[in-house]
Order: structure tokens, then C-alpha cells, then sequence
């Protein structure tokens, strides 16, 4: 049986991330493909992690500059290796391959985060985010990530372009795999207009996009409840900071709300969600699960990147404070808007994210490289020699670190 480790920043949480729910999508399509997987990590497991033994994937603990790791490899002997994220392939990747060198190496990027961080150095700046500085030494780091691996899953076709033009990364080692989910049914039935009320903002409150966008919340909000006196916004996401905590005010009917254990439950309960999201990259899980659910979204350009390609948005996409407060009242109030922003989230999730769509074509293109691996390492050279060069420099500040370890 081929074997599939997965090496993992976290162990996934998909009831409090979008990354967590995309990492179960990935390990879904393995075991579609009868793989015998094996999730690794150095993280602890917290009570919101997913239970992965039930799903018969072994789960295994793993420690940070330590030789444990060489021999749990060779034991192992995976077919595949996906990184996720590319912090985890420059801790363990030169181990992965000096061990395993035959081993498909995968990135899974989940947003570019030197993208991420750039444009939240910007907001912090008050420069465009257009203007954010993309040459940064985390891109240095990542973009390197990328060529050592043999393919990178790239979340958002804006991410994909980016590579591609201004960084001049090959489409060979690149795929183009967004969230991926079941096919909207036409007699789907759903709350209507009339019994939605309220607004909504969700997202895990460790994540410092959406921190940002309660703040911003908390400034816009005044204004939109004065349209709608009896009116309440809900603030749902994990984790969330004592400076997010401490804004709820039920006399304003801005509620933090915690955990959401059930985001479609929740969704269906809601007239409107708002998401006036400043920075970030990839593709944002709450805009996709609002438009699974029914329920349409006033968001940012920033918020809606990469969602859409040539469809209509499932709400409205603002570019300024009073645009986004005026689209808020707008289909809080009006049942048309309201309905053609539904069924546009309807058509983009239908026509763009069907799990059928990239199932198995991503499993042929995994076939088609492991049929051809050292031919497509060699088109890939200057992957070879970043492994080369950053396989002795990681490999021997890790030995150190491993030595000064030991008990003395």
C-alpha cells in the first residue's frame, strides 16, 4: 500500500479554521486513492483538534532537531510527503530529503504568507496594500520552500499569477487547488429573507486578518445599527484575544460570541455577514461557507481575491468605509438584492469550487510526476541546488542544536 505522510504545522482543527478544513479535503482525496496516511506533528493536540484515528489516518508526535525523526522516516518510507505549510519544510525537509529521497515532496502553501505579511505591514504603514512590499526576506524563505519541493498546491488563482510573472516561478511545479466542496443542489432548501435576522462575523480570532476586521467592525457597526435600531451583530471565531473580548456591548448589540461549533447552523440563522477584511492572502473559508449556506457578504477587495474569476460576487465587494456601510443597509433592507446576491454565491461555488472539478485531476498530476520524478526534478534544477545548498546549512545548525540537547 503507498504511503503518505503529511507533516503538519498544527494537527488540523476544521471546526475553528479554513486551514483545517482544507488540510481534511487533501487527506480525503489520499485516502480516496487507498493510501495509508500518517499526520505528524510537533504541535500539541488541542481539544479541538480532529480526531484522525478515527478516520484511520495514524497520528504521530514528532520533536524539532531530533535524529527520532530520521529513523521514524526510514521505517515509514513514504510514497509522498506533504509539507504543510513551507515552515514545516524547512524544518524537516533536508531530513525528508536525505532519508527519502525518492519521496514526492508536496507544499501545501494554504495562503502565501509572505503575501499575508506584507500587506499587513502596509495597513500598519497606512500605505495601499497595492503597495505592500512583496521582496521581503520571509518571501526569500518561502519562494525557496517552493523550489525545493517537486509541487506546490496554491490556494487562490491570484497567488498562482503572482508566482508566475513576478516571481517567475515554473507552472511545472505549481497547481492551482482552491477549497473544494459539494455541488450546490437546485431544490436546495434554505431560511428564506423574511426569517434570517441579524448580522454576523466569523472567523478564528488567532488569525490576525480577522482581529483586524472585529476592530474595524466595532467602527463601522454605529452606523449601520442606526438603519436598524432592533438589529445585533454576532462575533463568532476561537480563540479570541482579551482586546476582542472586551467589545462586547449588548446595549450596542455588538455580541462576541465565541466558538462556532456548527458554521452551517449558524450561517442559515443570519440575514447578512460582514467581512471588511484589510489584509490577508489566499481565499477566505467564511466568504465560501456564507455562499454554501445561503448567506450573502459585504466584503473588501482584499476579502473576495481569487473567489470569483468572471462570476458575480455573493454579496457586494466595497472599496471604502462608506461603500461598505451602504452595501451593508442595502441588502440588509432589500429582499431583491438580497436574493440575486444568494444565488450568485449559488453559481460561484457551482462553477468554481465542485469537488469534482479538481478531484482527479489533481491525483492524475500526482501519478503523471511520480511516473517521472527524476525528469522532473531535472527541469527543475534550480530546486536542486537551494536542496543542496540549504540541506547543509539547516542540516548542521540542526545537528548543533540536537547536540546542545543532550544531557549533559
Amino acid at each position: 500500500m503507498n504511503k503518505l505522510l503529511v507533516i503538519g504545522h498544527t494537527f488540523p482543527e476544521p471546526s475553528t479554521t479554513a486551514a483545517g478544513r482544507r488540510m481534511m479535503q487533501l487527506l480525503e482525496l489520499f485516502q480516496e486513492e487507498e493510501f495509508q496516511i500518517t499526520f505528524a506533528s510537533t504541535a500539541a493536540i488541542s481539544e479541538r483538534t480532529v480526531n484522525l484515528k478515527k478516520q484511520q489516518i495514524s497520528v504521530k508526535q514528532i520533536l524539532l532537531n531530533d535524529a527520532s525523526f530520521d529513523s521514524f522516516l526510514k521505517e515509514l518510507d513514504p510514497k509522498i510527503v506533504i509539507f504543510d505549510r513551507f515552515i514545516t519544510e524547512e524544518q524537516f525537509g533536508w531530513r525528508v530529503a536525505e532519508n527519502t529521497p525518492n519521496a514526492l515532496k508536496i507544499l501545501d502553501t494554504e495562503d502565501l504568507h509572505f503575501l499575508r505579511k506584507a500587506r499587513e505591514e502596509a495597513v500598519k504603514k497606512n500605505i495601499p496594500v497595492s503597495k505592500a512590499n512583496l521582496f521581503s526576506e520571509t518571501a526569500k524563505r518561502e519562494l525557496a520552500s517552493i523550489l525545493r519541493c517537486d509541487l506546490s498546491l496554491i490556494i487562490s488563482e491570484y497567488e498562482m499569477a503572482l508566482l508566475q510573472n513576478t516571481f517567475k516561478i515554473a507552472s511545472e511545479i505549481l497547481y492551482y487547488l482552491p477549497f473544494m466542496v459539494d455541488r450546490i443542489s437546485e431544490n436546495i432548501s434554505l431560511p428564506s429573507f423574511a426569517t434570517r435576522q441579524n448580522f454576523v462575523a466569523i472567523g478564528n480570532l488567532l488569525h490576525a486578518p480577522n482581529v483586524d476586521s472585529v476592530l474595524q467592525l466595532k467602527q463601522i457597526w454605529p452606523e449601520v445599527k442606526s438603519e436598524f435600531p432592533e438589529a445585533e451583530l454576532h462575533i463568532y471565531g476561537a480563540y479570541a484575544p482579551q482586546q476582542i473580548l472586551q467589545l462586547n456591548n449588548k446595549k450596542e448589540g455588538f455580541m462576541i460570541k465565541g466558538w462556532a461549533e456548527d458554521v452551517g447552523k449558524i450561517m442559515t440563522n443570519y440575514r447578512l455577514q460582514l467581512a471588511p477584511i484589510r489584509f490577508g492572502a489566499g481565499l477566505k473559508g467564511k466568504l465560501l461557507d456564507a455562499m454554501r449556506f445561503g448567506l450573502p457578504t459585504v466584503t473588501t477587495e482584499i476579502g473576495a481575491e481569487g473567489m470569483c474569476g468572471q462570476q458575480s460576487f455573493g454579496g457586494a465587494i466595497t472599496t471604502s468605509r462608506e461603500d461598505f456601510i451602504k452595501n451593508a443597509i442595502q441588502l440588509y433592507s432589500n429582499e431583491n438584492i438580497w436574493k440575486e446576491g444568494q444565488n450568485n454565491g449559488f453559481k460561484v461555488i457551482n462553477s468554481r469550487f465542485q469537488k469534482e472539478i479538481f478531484s482527479q485531476d489533481i491525483k492524475n498530476r500526482l501519478q503523471e510526476i511520480l511516473a517521472n520524478l527524476h525528469s522532473h526534478r531535472n527541469h527543475n534544477f534550480m530546486g536542486q541546488i537551494l536542496q543542496l545548498q540549504s540541506l547543509q546549512s539547516t542540516k548542521y545548525m540542526s545537528k548543533w542544536i540536537e547536540l546542545k540537547n543532550l544531557p549533559k
